[in-house]
């Protein structure tokens, strides 16, 4: 594996009976790098991350290759999951309050968290505590709190020095700012990106928020219907989309200069159970036509450091980020 991996992720799938809700998914994590994994609602964005850390749902069924380093996380015993947590891998969920117990002082539970790894002692486990809330912006003299006496961005913040304690390689958000207002949410995900950058934690960061991608991640994986449509360096992909879907979900954006309505993407992602033949994304795409993309599904293809899924991706390169103005 190139030394520059930190994450090699191969035909990843995820299933519930016969139902496939990841499918055939590939793609590195670098060292060092933010990647964003987004999509629309039932894309599979948060079953490939819970598959990534090992806990997939009790009834699905995971298979393909997940490695990090010498470790192979798809089928490990649940003893190597637990060596890799909190030191190589760590979690920020989408709400605090599933992480944080309530009959517990936040202190004591990341104090918990130091002895439970480092095995110091228990006033060496506060003081490290104390001063891991700080650093996120919690006062001391509020650490004591319960999580319902803190705000909401305040418990994320708690989750976040949590998921941070002991400088994990890989630190998974799923959609960290969920339910917050937006200067919350910009003040989480600078904190997120800043703080894994100061401990070295390379972050994986689930979201649907483009303009977050935008902002704070440095690669992005676009998924639809549990397959890769699109990745590639941030700026790249957000300028010259090479999949259709891409250009739609960005065509969506609110825009300054445009007026009138505005422009979506027409029809709704499909359901896992009753998927079409071919192309998965065929029946909203103004490029698909009757013969390939309704019987074959693309493969992804790698061009100059970018994937894309699409039979007409070469001729995407060439048309205008408003593909999707012409269809509403």
């Amino acid at each position: 594996m190139n030394p520059e991996v930190l994450l090699s992720v191969r035909d990843l799938r995820v299933s519930f009976g016969a139902v496939e809700a990841v499918r055939g998914l590939s793609f590195d994590v670098h060292k060092g790098q933010v990647l964003a994994v987004v999509g629309e609602s039932g894309a599979g964005k948060s079953l490939t991350a819970r598959a990534l850390l090992g806990m997939p749902p009790r009834q699905a069924t995971v298979t393909g290759s997940v490695r990090m380093g010498p470790y192979e996380l798809v089928g490990a015993p649940r003893s190597v999951r637990a060596a890799l947590w909190g030191r190589q891998l760590a979690l920020v969920p989408q709400d605090a309050l599933s992480a944080l117990s309530p009959v517990h002082r936040v202190s004591d539970q990341l104090a918990a968290a130091v002895r439970s790894v480092d095995g110091v002692s228990r006033k060496e486990a506060r003081a490290r505590a104390v001063a891991a809330l700080e650093e996120v912006g919690i006062p001391a003299d509020r650490t004591r709190a319960y999580p319902h006496e803190f705000s909401g961005g305040m418990r994320q913040r708690a989750v976040i020095a949590m998921a941070l304690l002991h400088s994990p390689a890989l630190v998974i958000a799923d959609e960290p700012t969920t339910a917050q207002d937006p200067e919350t949410q910009r003040q989480l995900l600078d904190l997120l990106t800043h703080r894994s950058e100061a401990t070295g934690a390379t972050l994986v960061l689930i979201t649907h928020d483009l303009p977050m991608v935008r902002d704070h991640a440095e690669r992005v994986l676009v998924m639809y219907a549990g397959r890769l449509a699109e990745e590639g360096p941030v700026e790249e992909v957000f300028t010259h989309p090479r999949a259709p879907y891409t250009a739609g979900l960005l065509t969506s954006l609110p825009q300054q200069t445009r007026r009138g309505r505005l422009p979506s993407i027409p029809g709704t992602p499909p359901n896992p159970t009753a998927l079409p033949p071919g192309c998965a994304f065929a029946p909203r795409c103004p490029l698909a036509d009757a013969t390939r993309c309704a019987t074959t599904h693309p493969e992804p293809e790698t061009h100059d450091n970018r994937t894309v899924a699409c039979h007409h991706w070469r001729e995407l390169r060439a048309h205008p980020a408003e593909l999707f103005l012409e269809s509403t």
